[in-house]
Order: structure tokens, then C-alpha cells, then sequence
């Protein structure tokens, strides 16, 4: 055999050094624009709307304690459980104006009706009591729902009756439920 006879089974797809030089820039410079790539796009993606608290205590007013409860309420749980004693006594429209609804309503804050002020509550009570109801549970204005408080349902709808009727209406204090249930039983026995 002759020396320009020779097998080319086990030569590779590369034949001259000008596809040795390609096949180095493909292999290693490529993927280094790829990463450069991927670092800019990650570094310049919209960030979100929110500020960081050291942003936000340093463009003025927010203190560090106020700033803690922000990043806290961003960060809480989908869910939470609340175990509350089920027997324990319902307070009064009183009680809870004093524990929740004072400090708006005393003052007449952020267009809250004054506790006391027939001029204000009368166009409210005209709507009636389920109105006025609805607009504590729900929220209004700048009120939260429940007026933010941690009470049943009755307890807010009693402290709207206590307001309410502190601003003229007569509307009657509702029952507890339980109590509402077995009244109708103790009149019965008590027909009998």
C-alpha cells in the first residue's frame, strides 16, 4: 500500500486548524456571552412596586417599628387560626365602642360620624340598621371591616346599635344568638 492510501474510519469531523480555531471559539467564548446574557437580563428585570423598609424609613417618616409591621403584613401567611373561647360572654355595643370604635368616632376622624351627633347619624339610620350593619362588617371609607377589631359579628352589631342609638335612632340591641335560639323554647314551656 502506498502511503496516500489510508483509512479514514477513525478520523473526526475536524480537518484543518482554521475548523480547530472555529470549534474553540463556539466552545468556549459563546457560552461566556450566554452567561454575560443571562446576568444582564436577571439584573434589569422590573423589580416589584414595592420599597425595601430602608428605602421606604429613609425617604422620610416610616419608623423602624412601623417598618417591621410592613414587612410582616407582606410576608404572613395565606391562612391563620384564631382559637378564641366559645363560651365566653359576648360583650356588650359599649364595650366594644370603648375597645375598637373610640377612636374614630369620638373624634369624627377620617369623615367617621361623631359618637353622639344626631346631625350626622341621622342620614345613616335613615338607611336602617341592616344598612349600618353591612357597612361595619364590610368596611367603609377608611374603616377596615370590623372596624379592624377582633369581635363576633353580634358584638359589632351591637356597638353600631350603641352608636347609633347614641345619635338618635331606637333600634333594639341584638340578642345572642343562643339566647335567641332558646327563647322561643322558654316561651313555649313557659305558655304550657
Amino acid at each position: 500500500m502506498s502511503d496516500t492510501d489510508h483509512d479514514d474510519s477513525h478520523s473526526g469531523p475536524i480537518k484543518t486548524p482554521a475548523q480547530v480555531l472555529g470549534t474553540a471559539f463556539f466552545s468556549f467564548v459563546v457560552p461566556i456571552f450566554a452567561i454575560i446574557g443571562l446576568v444582564y437580563f436577571v439584573t434589569n428585570s422590573a423589580k416589584p412596586a414595592g420599597s425595601t423598609d430602608a428605602a421606604a424609613m429613609a425617604l422620610g417618616g416610616v419608623s423602624a417599628d412601623a417598618a417591621a409591621k410592613a414587612t410582616a403584613a407582606r410576608i404572613q401567611k395565606v391562612g391563620m387560626v384564631e382559637i378564641r373561647d366559645a363560651n365566653r360572654e359576648l360583650k356588650s355595643g359599649e364595650e366594644v365602642f370603648k375597645a375598637q370604635c373610640t377612636n374614630c368616632h369620638t373624634a369624627g376622624l377620617v369623615g367617621a360620624p361623631k359618637f353622639g351627633d344626631a346631625a350626622a347619624w341621622g342620614p345613616r339610620i335613615k338607611q336602617g340598621l341592616d344598612a349600618l350593619i353591612h357597612s361595619a362588617m364590610g368596611g367603609k371609607g377608611a374603616m377596615s371591616p370590623q372596624g379592624g377589631g377582633d369581635f363576633e359579628d353580634i358584638e359589632v352589631a351591637r356597638a353600631v346599635v350603641y352608636m347609633a342609638n347614641a345619635g338618635g335612632a331606637k333600634f333594639t340591641e341584638p340578642a345572642a344568638p343562643a339566647a335567641a335560639a332558646s327563647a322561643p323554647a322558654a316561651a313555649a314551656v313557659a305558655a304550657k
